[in-house]
């Protein structure tokens, strides 16, 4: 038994006429009475009564029917599924996001992607800079935005837009009242920072800016989130710089000021060059909207 001995079975039960079933079925008679008695026989039961004027479906053949259209329209609905599975309207797309992304480029990118993907399951994971590389290329992640990290053949990435460095510091720190902050105006000052081994696009740019302005910074904490950054600030416990795109949502007690030649990095989307989910084109077609 098949689904092509069900679309048979189902073809009598629904015209009760030999002639009328075979020819939808675009067979001649004979051949599909032989069908209909092979089905009676591979099941051990009678689905129809019939004489030479009448057919009539058994109570078996009228149970039968109903889970035959039931199965029918799963088998049917399964393959529509695999067609939109494959043409990336329907599936699973897994985004990673670092901390940066959540309070500016995601909400954006993930609304326009919900309306025109709205059956494509989006399952976000927030990770560090250097998990989402890592991720991305040992396939845990279909795409993510990230900081730009220079070439690299093995992603495909679309810009998003820059980002920049901006100084936070504890509300009655001296330099919370300056109008914009210079490398010099810090010098002596212990700077809370994540370390290049997780956040390697921002240290580098720290540093570079630093000695841009002739002084060595000093690093006097090292945590990996940014969220404990901040709030390390807001305890009076040092400094940071740290991106734009989180300053709007600092803790109590701290104040953002911008920097003088503040140093610019791109935010990308990127995603495995030898990707062959269906599910990301589309996203890299929403993130290039304007």
């Amino acid at each position: 038994m098949d689904t092509r001995h069900m679309r048979y079975f189902v073809a009598l039960a629904e015209t009760l006429h030999f002639g009328h079933a075979a020819a939808r079925m675009n067979m001649s008679q004979p051949p599909f009475s032989r069908q209909i008695a092979g089905i009676e026989k591979a099941l051990g039961v009678r689905l129809f009564e019939r004489n030479s004027r009448h057919v009539a479906l058994t109570p078996a053949g009228r149970h039968f029917l109903g889970d035959c259209r039931k199965t029918l329209a799963a088998f049917e609905a399964a393959c529509r599924d695999a067609q939109l599975v494959a043409s990336g309207v329907k599936g699973e797309l897994r985004l990673g996001f670092t901390m940066y992304a959540a309070q500016s480029v995601i909400p954006r990118l993930v609304r326009r992607y919900a309306e025109i993907r709205p059956d494509v399951h989006l399952i976000l994971e927030e990770r560090i800079p250097t998990e989402i590389d890592e991720m991305l290329l040992e396939g845990r992640l279909d795409a993510a935005v990230n900081f730009a990290t220079g070439d690299n053949p093995h992603l495909k990435t679309a810009s998003l837009g820059r980002d920049r460095l901006q100084l936070v510091v504890p509300a009655d720190h001296r330099l919370a009242g300056e109008e914009a902050v210079g490398p010099q105006q810090m010098e002596g000052e212990r700077l809370i920072a994540a370390p290049a081994a997780v956040a390697p696009t921002l240290r580098s740019a720290i540093a570079i800016y630093f000695a841009a302005g002739g002084v060595v910074p000093f690093f006097g904490f090292e945590p990996r989130l940014q969220q404990t950054i901040v709030q390390l600030v807001a305890e009076g416990l040092g400094i940071a710089l740290v991106p734009q795109s989180i300053s709007a949502q600092l803790p109590a007690g701290t104040v953002s000021r911008p920097l003088i030649d503040a140093p610019e990095f791109d935010v990308v989307l990127c995603a495995p060059a030898a990707s062959k989910s269906p599910t990301v084109p589309s996203l890299f077609e929403v993130a290039m909207m304007a």
